[in-house]
């Protein structure tokens, strides 16, 4: 039997067909996601629905051609941000994505949206909302649009994915509960009403929440019918698609970076608190300095080449040549370049004439980052609660100094997951499982 897997992601909209016999994923197909809307204002990040909309149907129609006996689509998509629409689904406002930055703007007192929002909820609230508050979260967007009195009356709140199979479905948005980041009350498993209405967002009309195993309905395309099933969130897609364990520590290492652990109940930590599938949680600890912040420093050292005119085909493999039998002689790098886990203070320290050269300062931000896991998993438990690690994730599999260096900070047995198709392959099981009742 085969199905058809969507993954809304932020680089790409992404597709494939599914194979449940075998488990295994073909036939991949990518449309770009659109770029953001021109001449916003700075640290806006607004993307056309409409765009997404086209691009993500392109995908399904060539999905079509490759797997006509296909009658399921699964779709999974990114979490945070937020897009309003009334109740046909036309929408009021663009997608404002989980990269906007707008609730960081500090007023004249020096204050923030952010400052200001989290000010409104209690430590308990918070607790119970599983301590996510980000920049670009949903609800944070929607304090912010609330606060310049851009909330239109009786408007529903949905995320981009949602958005797209309920046009797609001509039904209602319905959200799974893996997509209700922040927005749900963990004790409850329901929507966090009065985290809402103590910041003035309840005049919103809140989408039904599903579970994933429930169809939300059919697509009609090219003489096809396709049953459609809610969007789940990526991070759990992937972390499904690498089979995580409740006994096992993640540390996903791309991009971005994670540290996260299943929870057989809701466990609050020092850590953001998300649903997992099956009644169960996900603690996790995201934005962690990975692939962004090392593409800096190889921009920094390309540059003067890029100057010139001369392109550096093979950078990154000079770079992993440098960094493998290197040192660090005493230096120290923070990859702290961008608002993460570890803060907002990146810097180089420790330069001497001799010590500064391409393999010690990868070396110095190899150590910070296997430092930083180390770290945020102590924020997720004190004293381990797994008894191995999952590791995967393009940049561990590239640099063998840093899976020789995360290996020395956990003394535990590894399991390497070289899995490059993780979100889509965490699509299958929903399929597997969609004839079975969904747990109580």
């Amino acid at each position: 039997m085969r199905c058809l897997g969507l993954d809304i992601g932020s680089s790409s909209i992404k597709g494939a067909v599914l194979d449940l016999e075998t488990s295994r994923v073909s036939n991949i197909v990518r449309e770009s996601f659109p770029d953001p809307v021109a001449g916003m204002p700075p640290g806006f990040h607004e993307v056309s629905p409409e765009e997404i909309f086209t691009r993500a149907v392109n995908v399904i129609d060539r999905l079509c051609g490759h797997a006509p006996d296909a009658t399921t689509l699964l779709s999974c998509g990114q979490m945070g941000g937020i897009m309003l629409v009334d109740q046909k689904l036309r929408p009021f406002t663009n997608y404002l994505s989980w990269r906007d930055q707008r609730t960081t703007v500090a007023d004249t007192d020096g204050t923030t949206t952010m400052d200001r929002l989290r000010g409104c909820w209690s430590d308990a609230v918070f607790e119970d909302l599983g301590k996510e508050l980000k920049p670009g979260s949903a609800t944070s967007l929607l304090y912010w649009l609330a606060q310049q009195q851009q909330l239109p009356a009786d408007a529903t709140p949905v995320t981009v994915g949602d958005y797209v199979i309920a046009r797609l479905c001509n039904g209602v948005p319905r959200m799974e509960r893996t997509q209700g980041i922040g927005m749900l009350n963990l004790r409850t498993n329901g929507w966090h009403h009065a985290a809402f209405a103590a910041v003035g967002l309840d005049g919103l009309r809140w989408p039904e929440l599903t579970h994933e195993r429930e169809p939300i309905g059919s697509v009609h395309r090219n003489g096809r019918t396709l049953t459609c099933y809610p969007v789940i969130g990526d991070q759990q897609a992937a972390l499904r698609g690498i089979r995580l364990q409740s006994h096992e520590l993640s540390i996903n290492v791309s991009t971005g970076s994670q540290v996260s652990q299943i929870t057989a109940e809701f466990r609050p930590a020092e850590c953001q608190t998300r649903p997992w599938f099956d009644g169960q949680f996900l603690n996790t600890i995201t934005h962690i300095p990975a692939g962004r912040a090392l593409t800096v420093l190889e921009a920094l050292l390309t540059e003067l080449p890029r100057l010139a005119g001369i392109k550096i085909e093979n950078s990154w493999q000079l770079i992993q040549q440098a960094a493998h039998s290197s040192t660090g002689q005493g230096l120290s790098c923070d990859l702290s370049f961008f608002a993460s886990a570890m803060g907002c203070d990146g810097r180089i320290s420790g330069i001497t004439t001799d010590n500064l050269t391409i393999g010690n300062l990868f070396h110095a931000a190899f150590e910070f980052m296997a430092d930083s896991y180390l770290t945020c998993s102590r924020r997720l438990s004190p004293g381990p609660t797994w008894d191995q690690l999952a590791i995967s994730g393009g940049l561990v599999q590239a640099f063998a100094p840093l899976r020789r260096k995360i290996e020395a900070r956990f003394p535990f047995p590894i399991r390497d997951v070289a899995e490059q198709e993780e979100t889509l392959m965490g699509l299958i099981p929903v399929a597997v499982m969609g004839t079975t009742e969904p747990d109580p």
